[in-house]
């Protein structure tokens, strides 16, 4: 049983703002990765590859709990991970020339 089954309007509203999440980072990592073409920019290829990860992480830690039933502190964890990972990618690709 999921944890949301006692709230369905939570599990409802994280499903908005996780689809939110997804259309938004997906068209930022779009937008950066067709940029990364035109130029050739190995700091816009970190600049997208960043963005992907901080949205797969966002994406992924709303889903874990709703479709595989996993504690909501794993899912809270893997987003922080993730992100982390991202914003250290994002950092790199604003400092490299």
């Amino acid at each position: 049983m999921s944890h949301f089954s006692a709230a369905p309007a939570l599990a409802t509203a994280l499903i908005v703002v996780q689809t939110g999440i997804l259309v938004l980072g997906g068209l930022i990592t779009y937008f950066s990765y067709k940029a990364y073409r035109q130029t050739g920019e190995s700091s816009l290829r970190a600049l997208t590859l960043g963005f992907g990860i901080v949205t797969l992480g966002a994406t992924v830690a709303g889903a874990l709990d709703v479709v595989l039933n996993l504690n909501l502190v794993v899912g809270v964890l893997v987003d922080a991970v993730l992100t982390l990972v991202g914003f250290a990618i994002i950092t790199y690709s604003l400092y490299v020339e």
